[in-house]
């Protein structure tokens, strides 16, 4: 499946952390929501009030940092993405 984001929303991959700190393995239950992805694709950008077209900061392959609690997460076959606006990304690492 393939999916485009619109204006200026950003399709991310979560990149997941080490699932092992040591020799003590993390179970699924402990584990934090990932604040950081790829960027798979990303929309045509923000339209001002005057209609001009602002374009995104960011571009598919750019590692990101966004919030705990931002965007709206959906599943892509086997992949977890999050679709979130550019506002949301924190920063570009």
């Amino acid at each position: 499946m393939k999916l485009k984001p619109v204006g200026d929303r950003v399709l991310v991959r979560f990149v997941e952390a080490d699932e092992k700190i040591g020799s003590i393995v993390v179970p699924d239950t402990a584990k934090e929501k990932p604040q950081q992805g790829i960027v798979e694709a990303v929309g045509d950008g923000r339209l001002t009030e005057k209609g001009e077209r602002l374009p995104v900061q960011v571009k598919a392959g750019d590692r990101v940092l966004f919030g705990r609690y931002a965007g709206t997460e959906v599943r892509l076959g086997e992949k977890t993405c999050m679709v979130l606006h550019e506002t949301e990304i924190l920063a570009i690492l």
